[in-house]
């Protein structure tokens, strides 16, 4: 004969084999609920754990894992030889009571600060957020490619290695990492570098190695070069530094150095800010011409430069040109790069490579804005590295996207051969598209959306001279590229009726 107690579980409780979520869990949870709400009382004995199961038909392990995470938690109490006992968590946290400033009354949280601050325009998020089947970015990686199983595995592995409880548990690092070694054995096979540990620092992206960089660098109002078409995020960073960003023109041959030349003075400049593989956002590659002359001029005028190779991995044609930073005999060259673009974005880093005194300076602002890092993750990649997994999963993808590009290529043949111009990038994950016609690009994408394709601000590129967009590819497949350009053109031909 069941117990009141026992119809009361039977009542409350029910779970679903089926679901992502634990039975154990899903059956402590409810219990809990029951607890809250008054069904099961302080000091009610529940049934042992063999009745448990039997109740619910469940094994007696799962019923002895509810009462364990309900003890843990402080629901309950198991007595040994006794019993488990129903409790009543002592409240953690008192009520503020003070009905003549009205806070017995409040029943949400403020929506606005009740003391003045500065919000940062230079900072204002370029997110938009709208539901459409297809979305064209900026030229980012598609995560379909990824092995999720075999991430699944490195990631597990890692976490049982007994060395990472030491690691996390040191105030400092005592030398240069296993992480840090193989970054540079990476970076010198792949780029022409000759760096050592102590030239290299790691970050969780790009971005945060810019702003490192540019607290580093600037003071207000130095002025900071950029090409008259750059990228947004990079251009928020300086303006929030203070920067006083002027711009230079770019050409088919990249930025325009004998501008720099004819238009500035020594100790004018602070920094030049350049994508020297591949401009942002029209895809260009600087000259080796003009990269010569930008270093002697960075020695001559005493200002930084600093080289972000965003993309340097995704090379599809012939080899890609090296670095900057790998003829800098002088110092005057801070490389930023991005390391595990073919991996998910959790597994992906930023680095920043730069004579050893910057990196001693770059590694004081790192210890306050993420001091100790992401250890599983910069384990993983040092194995990946080693074992020259990195290397087999790069040259994977890279087939896949050369095929994507060459396929936009020829949709964009198909559909644009006489309403705009393009270049075959030879590398990289974007293609700039110029209209032959100034239209409204705006417009543009709202006849996009209408057809469930959505064009975001920040590919969009138009003033007196430019009518572009820089059309990612790398996330879409085959037949994802031609309905986005199928979809592309009736937007267009709509606009221009």
């Amino acid at each position: 004969m069941h117990s009141p107690v026992d119809d009361i579980l039977k009542t409350l409780i029910h779970f679903k084999k089926s679901s992502n979520t634990a039975i154990y869990i899903q059956i402590s949870q409810q219990i809990i609920n029951a607890i809250q709400r008054g069904y099961l009382t302080e000091g009610t004995k529940l049934p042992g754990t063999r009745l448990f199961s039997a109740l619910f038909l469940i094994n007696r392990n799962t019923a002895v894992a509810v009462y364990d995470e309900l003890a843990s938690q402080g629901w309950v109490d198991i007595v040994p030889n006794k019993g488990t006992f129903i409790l009543k968590p002592e409240l953690k946290t008192a009520a503020i009571k003070g009905a003549l400033q009205g806070l017995d009354n409040l029943k949400t949280y403020p929506e606005t600060a009740g003391f003045p601050f500065q919000s940062s325009f230079n900072l204002a998020s370029t997110e938009e957020f709208l539901v459409s089947k297809y979305v064209v970015n900026d030229g980012q990686p598609d995560l379909r490619l990824h092995p999720t199983h075999q991430f699944s595995k490195w990631y597990s592995a890692s976490m049982k290695r007994g060395s990472l409880i030491s690691k996390w548990n040191k105030t400092q690092e005592q030398s240069y990492t296993t992480f840090s070694k193989q970054l540079c054995n990476y970076l010198n096979a792949t780029r022409g570098f000759y760096i050592k540990p102590q030239n290299i620092i790691s970050t969780r992206s790009t971005e945060m190695s810019l702003y490192i960089v540019s607290q580093l660098l600037i003071q207000k109002n130095d002025v900071v070069l950029v090409g008259n078409l750059s990228h947004y995020k990079s251009n928020m960073i300086f303006q929030q530094a203070g920067a006083n960003i002027k711009t230079i023109p770019v050409d088919q041959h990249g930025i325009d150095v004998d501008f720099i030349e004819k238009n500035f003075t020594k100790n004018s400049i602070r920094c030049v800010y350049v994508c020297a593989h591949r401009q942002y956002p029209t895809t260009v590659t600087l000259t080796a011409e003009r990269r010569l002359k930008l270093l002697q001029l960075a020695k001559a005028y005493k200002f930084a430069i600093i080289e972000d190779d965003f993309d340097y991995d995704f090379q599809f044609d012939g080899s890609a040109m090296l670095p900057m930073a790998s003829a800098d005999g002088q110092g005057v060259v801070i490389y930023l790069g991005r390391l595990g673009q073919s991996f998910f974005p959790s597994f992906q880093v930023g680095f920043v490579v730069a004579p050893i005194n910057i990196i001693n300076e770059a590694k004081n602002y790192l210890q306050i804005l993420d001091k100790q890092g992401d250890l599983i993750q910069k384990q993983i990649l040092a194995e990946l590295i080693d074992e020259g997994e990195i290397h087999r999963l790069i040259k994977k993808n890279i087939t896949i996207y050369k095929q994507r590009r060459d396929y936009l290529c020829a949709c964009l043949t198909k559909h644009f051969k006489d309403e705009a111009t393009w270049q075959v990038p030879d590398g990289g994950l974007a293609i700039w598209l110029k209209f032959n016609s100034n239209l409204s690009l705006v417009k543009l994408a709202e006849k996009a959306k209408l057809h469930d394709l959505f064009l975001p601000k920040t590919v969009l590129y138009q003033n007196k001279d430019i009518c572009a967009i820089r059309l990612g590819f790398g996330h879409l497949n085959e037949e994802e590229i031609e309905n986005v350009v199928t979809i592309l053109k009736t937007a267009f031909d709509e606009v221009n009726v």
